[in-house]
């Protein structure tokens, strides 16, 4: 697996993602990831299985300054006092002194650009956090926030998957060294049933899941996300690095996108506008 260097921060490419995947499978299933070769993992303060990412990463044997850890904080916490008593509890339930990578979950807050950004920059000094970022941002949200911070952002985790053109917003991210971090790649279970992903993936020997999955690594700083509480499909994500795409299939992949593709757009979390 390659890394990705995001302003700084040297980033597995691909990522275990903890979405919607309660503590108990949690327990389950990310030990065995890591232990498959997944260095890479994300959760966040909203879902609720912080303290079950900390556990499985201590049991599953492999060192915690081996894993690149992610987290995010959520918006009832963007007040200075909130955001630094919230990061604190974080570390407590991950069970570390660090996380590799804090992120704002959503840009939509009364509590200024600059004020959230200061205390990422904060929890940084202090060594709690290793790198910082944004999550959901858009163009015009993401340059404000690299404006107002002291350190580099290092990604903009959003919403990505072939049906989504977000080439705007991946090159306005690349002008300021921001690797984009892909999640939702399977399009809310759209990929795996899709023909043109499908006889892509026919001619690898390989399944349109890991098509979409090698799409995104494929692209210039590109992460991305997987996920799955299922130990048959952990082997599948991860087997994304034994095979490239065609320019041709690429383009093809890029062609699926459509103007109302986007998925995740809840109205009191989002920018004003999208890109």
């Amino acid at each position: 697996m390659h890394t990705v260097n995001a302003n700084g921060a040297n980033i597995p490419a691909l990522g275990f993602g903890t979405f919607r995947i309660p503590g108990d499978d949690v327990l389950r299933i990310l030990p065995k990831a890591i232990q498959l070769g997944f260095r890479h993992v994300d959760t966040a303060q909203i879902y609720g299985n912080e303290a079950e990412v900390g556990e499985a990463i201590a049991q599953s044997g492999v060192s915690r300054n081996e894993i690149f850890l992610t987290t995010k904080v959520w918006v009832d916490k963007y007040r200075h006092a909130d955001f630094i008593a919230s990061v604190d509890e974080s570390l407590k339930k991950l069970k570390t002194d660090h996380v590799d990578l804090l992120l704002l979950h959503w840009p939509q807050s009364d509590v200024p650009i600059a004020e959230r950004m200061g205390s990422l920059n904060e929890v940084k000094k202090a060594g709690k956090v290793k790198n910082i970022g944004i999550s959901n941002f858009n163009i015009e949200l993401m340059n404000k926030a690299a404006e107002a911070s002291d350190a580099p952002i290092a990604t903009n985790q959003v919403e990505y998957h072939p049906y989504l053109d977000q080439s705007k917003l991946l090159e306005a991210a690349r002008s300021k060294g921001i690797s984009p971090t892909a999640y939702y790649l399977m399009a809310d279970g759209k990929v795996p049933s899709d023909p043109v992903l499908k006889d892509i993936g026919a001619k690898h020997g390989k399944s349109a899941a890991q098509v979409v999955l090698r799409w995104a690594v494929q692209q210039d700083g590109v992460i991305a996300l997987s996920k799955t509480a299922t130990e048959s499909r952990l082997q599948e994500n991860y087997d994304i690095f034994d095979f490239s795409l065609t320019d041709e299939e690429m383009q093809a992949i890029h062609g699926l996108a459509e103007p109302d593709g986007r998925i995740v757009n809840p109205g009191h979390l989002r920018p004003p506008h999208w890109d």
